[in-house]
This record gives C-alpha cells, structure tokens and sequence, in this order.
C-alpha cells in the first residue's frame, strides 16, 4: 500500500508498506538559473552593472569582496572608487591565489572573512574577483558557508572568462591531486570583462587560449581557424576588441569560446554523464600539471595532453598528417608546450588510471577526429601512450631546431 502525505510547495512524500515496517522514498529538483554576460567598462562610474548585481535592489547594500592579489594591486583603487559612488558598503578579503595555495586552508580564510564580516544566507552575495583558482576558492568557501551561500564571478584571466568562471564546479587541490576536493554550486551571475586582459601578461593570455583551443579542437572548426590566422596577434594586443589587426577577431573568439563551453556544459551541469567532449585535454593533465607544479600553469599542462592526444588521434587514423601539422603549428603559434620533462611512459599510467577512477571505471577519452569533431576511445593501451610520446618528442625537438636555425638566420 502506497500514500502520499503533503508538503510544502505541491511536492508530495511518497511512503510504501513493507514486510517489516514503512519506507519512504524522497524526491525533489534542484532548479539552476545563472547568467554569463559580457559587459565591457565594469568599473566605470557610468555603468551600473555590478552595481546592480551587487545591490539587487536592496539598500544599503553591504558586501564582502575576495580578490586577487594581483587584480588588488592593479584595480583597486578603481573598484574602491566605483563601489563607494554606488553607496556600496564593503570590506575586501585581499588572496594571493595561485596553484600551490589552491588548498582548504584558503578556503578556510575566505571562510574566516565571510564569517567575520557576518555574510548572511541569501541576499548578499560575496563578489569573488581575480582568476579561476580565486574563483574556484570563493566558490567552494560559498558553497560550504550555512550549507550554500550566494556569490557573484567577475573573472580577470582569460581561462576565468573562457572556463573556470562560468560553470557549475568549485575545488582546490588535494595533496597530490587536482581538485580532488570540490563541489557544484555555480556563481548567480557571471560578468565577463574583456578590458582586464589588457593588463594580463602575454603568458596567462595563452594560458586561457589553450583552453579556448579545446574547444576549438573537439567542437569549432571556426574558432579554430580564428585561432590558426589571429592567434598570435591577440596575444600581442591583449584581445582587445576593436583595437589592432587582430581586434575584430578577438570578441567573435571569446564569445564562440564561451558559447561553446556552455553549450556543452548545460545539459550535464551535474555530470552525470561522464563522457564529455570538455574533458578533451584533461585525461592526462590533472597528474602532469601537479607532478610539475609550479612550472606549468593549467591550460599549459591541458596544451601537452591535447598534443598527446592528438597524436594518439594521428596514429588510430582520426587525423591526417596535415591535420596533425596545423594542431601541432597551432601550439607554437600560441608558444604553448606541448611535452614536458615529467611526462614519462610510467607519470602517463598513473595519469590515465586516476582518470579512469574518476570516470566511474571508464577511460572515455575524448580524441580529436578531424579538426572540430571528437570521439570517445576506452580502450586505449599504454603502448599507444609510449608510442604517441616518442613521437611527440621526434616533433618536438624537430621544432626546436627550426627555431634555433631560425634564430641563426636572422642573427639573434
């Protein structure tokens, strides 16, 4: 015998007679609705946009701001400024956010200063400003305080824009494993800025681009063409849109980057279905990023594994020669590594085993078929992984001998 006994908001508790006594069987939905959106000149006076995200209607307002370290010493005087002509009341939490701090001891500072602060539940939301690791640390620091507290993005890097500031997943790095600790609890809002790349150095910029380049491998011939005929100019100009040879090309980039990743991530916010075409580039990546922290940035270690990848891609018959030359031609473009010296045959098992441990016992490796379509491998063996490795390292070293001829011919 089944009956139903009400709750609050029409859902109904479902309860059921059994042999030895009742069960009852819960059910409920979780609704998610944020917003990603563009807004140039943030911290102009003129322009209401975070004001109004901070506000929302509510006065006066009073907020906790998180921000980077670096993003403090470039802005904020200019954010102190914008905040108090909007009568925003606010204390700041100033990170240093970088790889080897992307811990639960930060956390636990950003928890300390929301808790200090008195941050209440629901209607006042900290701002989290500075990169992806700054972001995914005020994420997770959100999503522990009182069970779930509201925050706001406004990403800084471009792997901020592009990546790590518009999904679902918080984290921090435990021990030797990349976000080993994390949760799902995506920021109300997104603001993407483009200006606050002017003043990112030429590395980090190439860092959100090899990211922008995943996309483009498994999803966007388009943007990969973008990419193979601008990039290199965006990362001189900063992807500064309307400025430069480049600057027409730089905001269609960004937008195509963005879409695409949302595209996919909508539709398996939670992941419940653990085969992803965004997990292209991170198979082997998480273990050669923390073996070699702090020498390699993320979209860095995400460059040598989709270089690994698509070699691997090459030699199943998935990517032509040509096709391989124009990926390969791509990354030095962009001066992205694609080997590094912790990427031994045994670093590559433990790398693919932990990822088969982390996609529930399946490899379900993306690799690139042609350029902007992927298919899904489990059955790749480690001597595919030495084989596309000696090839890698032939292409490599190849490559740096061009450049060095290079560099005789012009007298450098």
């Amino acid at each position: 015998m089944i009956r139903q006994s009400s709750l609050t908001h029409g859902n109904r508790l479902h309860a059921a007679s059994t042999q030895d006594g009742t069960a009852w069987r819960v059910s409920a939905r979780k609704e998610v609705d944020y917003e990603v959106m563009v807004q140039p000149r943030l911290l102009d006076p003129a322009n209401p946009a975070l004001a109004h995200a901070l506000t929302s209607g509510t006065a006066p307002a009073r907020r906790l701001i998180v921000l980077d370290a670096a993003v403090h010493a470039l802005y904020g005087e200019q954010l102190a400024a914008y905040l108090t002509g909007w009568d925003v009341e606010f204390r700041l939490c100033v990170i240093d956010a970088h790889e080897s701090v992307k811990v639960m001891e930060t956390v636990f500072e950003v928890v300390e200063a929301m808790d200090a602060f008195g941050v209440p539940r629901r209607h006042a939301p900290v701002l989290a400003m500075g990169g992806g690791v700054l972001t995914d640390i005020v994420g997770l620091a959100a999503s522990l305080y009182r069970r779930s507290t509201p925050y706001l993005r406004v990403p800084t890097t471009l792997i901020g824009m592009i990546d790590a500031g518009i999904g679902a997943k918080t984290g921090v790095n435990f021990r030797e494993h990349k976000n080993r600790l994390g949760s799902y609890h995506p920021s109300s809002l997104t603001l993407i800025d483009p200006g606050f790349l002017a003043t990112l150095d030429a590395r980090h910029l190439r860092n959100g681009l090899a990211e922008i380049l995943k996309i483009a491998l498994v999803k966007d011939a388009e943007l990969f063409a973008l990419l193979e005929g601008h990039g290199a100019r965006l990362v001189e100009e900063r992807m500064q849109p309307g400025e430069g040879r480049a600057g027409g090309a730089a905001l269609t980039v960004l937008s195509r980057a963005v879409e695409g990743m949302l595209e996919e991530l909508q539709p398996n916010l939670w992941e419940h279905q653990l085969r992803r075409l965004v997990d292209f580039g991170h198979s082997f990546s998480p273990t050669v990023e923390m073996a070699a922290l702090p020498e390699l940035l993320h979209g860095e270690a995400v460059s040598i594994d989709m270089a690994l990848s698509s070699v691997l891609a090459h030699h199943r018959g998935l990517l032509t020669a040509a096709e391989l030359d124009r990926v390969l031609d791509v990354m030095h473009l962009l001066r992205l590594p694609v080997l590094h010296p912790v990427c031994t045959p045994d670093l590559m098992r433990v790398a693919l085993a932990d990822t088969v441990k982390h996609r529930d016992g399946w490899q379900h490796l993306p690799l690139p078929h042609g350029i902007g379509d992927a298919v899904f491998v489990n059955d790749l063996t480690q001597q595919e992984v030495e084989a596309a490795l000696v090839t890698l390292a032939e292409r490599d070293q190849a490559q740096q001998r061009r450049a060095r001829c290079g560099a005789v011919d012009l007298g450098v």
